[in-house]
């Protein structure tokens, strides 16, 4: 069984933290650091690409200088994706040769400045990916100590099922919230509870707070009644219809905003009544289930 003890419920994320967002100083990224940890977030979601491929410096510098003890967080971080922002690339690709991935481990470990990363995870499926080669390189990382575990990003149940002849997979990371919620449709989620396989989901709120259109007038509808109920915000309750789920997700929140962060990890402690839920499925797809 996939142990996901070790990570926190709320897993933070970075992509926003540097260049592509807020581009926090050192000492500001030493803050929010620091302050995820006081409120019990002590997962931290990274690529190789965010930032154009810097983002990994900016953070490595600010959590040495942080003080925080290693073994009391997680590093998880992706590769795979070749772009020609921040690399001399003439087409936007993946790349997942053993020679690739063990070299972008490595560059990964170098600006965390770590010897580890708890995940390393594939960002994205390739049509020309190789379960040898692939299992090569994860094997070799593994025995070295370089990566914990190993898991991919936007994966279909059958990508993960062909790489699993080779390696085991214990995560995916996909994106879902209650505007985009085709995981609990598509096999997704009942490969992650099947495998036992860690669940998380990037972009959780989803674009509630980003598109005016019918179908967040629904779901908005439906928060101003549980919020009063709840005692909780609309990013809260969002979440909570995530963390409702059987397959344990791990919501990914991309915030920077510190009091955004501690509303998020409070919303673990919100349990949704099993209509309640259901409401808001309804209002999300506009009518009844089946």
């Amino acid at each position: 069984m996939q142990d996901t003890t070790s990570y926190s419920r709320i897993i933070a994320g970075t992509m926003t933290w540097g260049s592509w967002g807020k581009q926090l100083s050192t000492q500001q990224m030493i803050a929010l650091i620091n302050h995820c940890m006081e409120v019990g977030i002590t997962s931290f979601d990274h690529a190789d690409i965010y930032g154009d491929y810097e983002n990994e410096t900016v953070f490595g510098k600010a959590f040495a200088e942080s003080g925080i003890e290693r073994s009391s967080v997680q590093f998880i971080s992706k590769c795979g994706i070749q772009m020609t922002n921040g690399r001399q690339n003439k087409v936007a690709h993946y790349q997942y040769d053993s020679a690739y991935i063990i070299w972008s481990v490595e560059q990964s470990l170098k600006k965390l400045r770590t010897d580890y990363l708890d995940l390393l995870l594939l960002h994205r499926p390739s049509p020309l990916m190789e379960p040898n080669e692939i299992a090569g390189a994860i094997q070799k990382l593994m025995a070295q100590g370089k990566i914990k575990r190993f898991g991919v990003s936007n994966f279909t149940p059958l990508q993960i099922a062909m790489l699993e002849t080779r390696q085991p997979i214990t995560a995916n990371q996909v994106e879902f919230s209650l505007t985009h919620d085709e995981p609990m449709y598509d096999g997704t989620f009942d490969d992650s509870i099947a495998a036992n396989r860690m669940a998380m989901s990037w972009s959780p709120l989803g674009n509630y707070f980003r598109d005016k259109n019918l179908q967040n007038e629904r779901i908005r509808k439906v928060l101003n009644v549980l919020k009063t109920k709840y005692d909780a915000d609309e990013s809260q309750l969002l979440l909570a219809f995530i963390l409702k789920h059987p397959a344990g997700v791990h919501p990914v929140v991309g915030t920077a905003n510190k009091e955004r962060l501690k509303l998020s990890i409070e919303a673990v402690a919100i349990k949704l009544e099993l209509q309640d839920w259901f409401l808001l499925l309804e209002a999300s797809k506009g009518e009844p289930v089946p």
